[in-house]
This record gives structure tokens, C-alpha cells and sequence, in this order.
């Protein structure tokens, strides 16, 4: 189950990190972090009642541990997505969303104190052989010595550190509520983003000194990231839920085929054969864990 879940999860967020792109030069890195949770939170409350009519409600079985874990998600998150953004301009689009991809060897690392989870040799092959395929891929390596001077290499791996924070705080707070795990992991997804809303709508309204700020910059297009984004969410929260974080965020690599999509058709990008080589690596990164993990 956690496999059709995750792909659908990446689908969702490939399109709508594409679109992120487009609405950050458009309106700024501010409002296109702000529209994910704030336009999405909509539709995460009407997934919500559907899951408390199809599968029950849920009960706070450790509220201090789901606050904590929910609350820092919540930040990291925002974080994640302002760091990639920030990738986005300084490197490309392509670059950007796959340096990215290092949260998943981060999740395993930090998941393993925190969540106790297992993994097999054929995951942990899986997960390190994405994160160097990702590597490959953005790496120049002729300035490799100045590395880390790169300003859009250092903000896609903090980007991915953040997202593998996410990840595992996501799982936490998850199990940190009683009864169906489905249930609970919409309730700590409306919490992250109704907490997210509050934060970033609170600072673009400061900033601007205008309490319709948030509704006022690309509407149509805001709508269309916090739809995808809501959707994508809803897949990846349920997935944490379920399984191992660095398993769900390994899977959801094969995301690389609509980044590089997106990165061709969208945005004129082009691909080295450095690149193509690094993508191939992650795919087959992806093919290990899936065969490590179902029987």
C-alpha cells in the first residue's frame, strides 16, 4: 500500500514543485513557501472528515511528543521549501530538486535513534546509491576543490537536511496519537499546516502591512500549488506513517522523471550526460529498495 501511496505522492509533488518555481519569481520566495500550506489547508480538512467517517477519530496518547515532533516539522518544512527555493534561483530547477533528494539518507541517519526502525542491506544500497546518483547529477566536478563555496549546493543539501527532519518529526507525531494511523496522519498534516499558515501569513502580512497580502499575488497559480502540494502531502504523511521515512523518501525519487520533465520542457533546461548517468543511478536506487522491502 505504502508504495502506490509514495508514487502517487511524487507525482503530485513533481508538478507542483514546478509550478512553486514558476510562482516564486512570480511573487516572491515568501508568498510560493506561504501558498503550499495556506491554499492547500482546505482540502486537508475535507481528507480529514473523510477519514474520521471511514476510519475513526484519533485520541492524543502522548500529546507532549506530538506537539513537539508536529510543531518542529512544521518549521522545518517551511524551512526545506525556502532553502529550495532558494537552490532554484542560484542553481536550476533540475539541480535544485535533486540535491534535495539527500534527505533520504539524512532520514535513515537521524530516523534511526528516533523512530528504531530496521533496514535491510538491499535498502540501505538503495538509499545510498540514490543520494550518490543525486550527487553525480549536480556536482561540477572540475570546480569540485570549491564545492563548498556553491551557494545553490550548500542550500539544496540544507534543503535536504530540513526535509529529512520533516520526515522523521512527521513520523514521530504520527505515532504519537492512538487509534487509525491513516486518521492520525491527517491530523498531524492539518496541524503542520494550519501551524504553517499561521507563521508565514502572520510574517508576509508584517511585512507588507497588508492583511490581504496572502490572497493578493497569483491567485490562480497559488490555488494550483497548494492543491498538488495538499495532495502530494496527504501521500507522503500517510507513507511516514506507515513504513520507515527513508524507505518512503527513496521511493520517491522516481520524482526524478518529472523533474527532469519539467526541467527540459518548462524551464529550457539542458541535461549533461554527467546528469543522465546520475538519474539512471537513482532509478536504480529506487529498484533496490522496492525489491528489498516487499516480499
Amino acid at each position: 500500500m505504502w508504495i502506490f501511496i509514495t508514487l502517487f505522492a511524487a507525482g503530485c509533488q513533481s508538478v507542483r514543485t514546478a509550478y512553486q518555481n514558476t510562482l516564486a519569481r512570480e511573487a516572491g520566495f515568501l508568498h510560493a513557501t506561504m501558498a503550499r500550506s495556506l491554499y492547500g489547508l482546505p482540502l486537508v480538512s475535507v481528507y480529514l472528515v473523510i477519514c474520521w467517517s471511514l476510519f475513526g477519530w484519533v485520541s492524543l496518547g502522548n500529546p507532549p511528543r506530538f506537539f513537539i515532533a508536529a510543531s518542529v516539522c512544521a518549521v522545518a518544512q517551511i524551512m526545506a521549501t525556502y532553502f529550495m527555493l532558494r537552490a532554484f534561483q542560484s542553481g536550476s530547477f533540475a539541480m535544485g530538486t535533486l540535491l534535495a533528494k539527500t534527505e533520504a539518507v539524512l532520514a535513515a541517519l537521524i530516523g534511526l535513534p528516533l523512530l528504531h526502525y530496521t533496514l535491510t542491506i538491499g535498502s540501505w544500497a538503495g538509499i545510498f546509491l540514490g543520494v550518490l546518483g543525486a550527487v553525480v547529477m549536480s556536482v561540477k566536478w572540475k570546480n569540485i576543490r570549491q564545492a563548498h563555496k556553491d551557494i545553490s549546493l550548500l542550500l539544496g543539501l540544507a534543503s535536504g537536511l530540513c526535509f529529512a527532519i520533516t520526515s522523521v518529526t512527521a513520523s514521530m507525531a504520527s505515532h504519537a496519537l492512538s487509534g487509525s494511523l491513516v486518521t492520525s496522519a491527517g491530523v498531524t498534516l492539518w496541524y503542520v499546516l494550519a501551524l504553517q499558515s499561521i507563521i508565514l501569513c502572520g510574517i508576509q502580512m508584517y511585512k507588507s502591512k497588508d492583511l490581504l497580502a496572502p490572497f493578493k499575488h497569483e491567485f490562480a497559480l497559488s490555488c494550483k500549488v497548494g492543491v498538488l502540494s495538499s495532495l502530494g502531502s496527504i501521500g507522503w504523511f500517510t507513507g511516514f506513517a506507515l513504513v520507515n521515512p527513508a524507505l518512503v523518501k527513496t521511493l520517491g525519487q522516481i520524482e526524478i522523471i518529472g523533474t527532469l520533465y519539467y526541467s527540459k520542457v518548462r524551464f529550457a533546461e539542458k541535461m549533461t550526460k554527467q546528469q543522465w548517468v546520475g538519474g539512471a543511478m537513482i532509478l536504480m536506487s529506487v529498484v533496490l529498495v522496492v525489491t528489498s522491502t516487499v516480499k
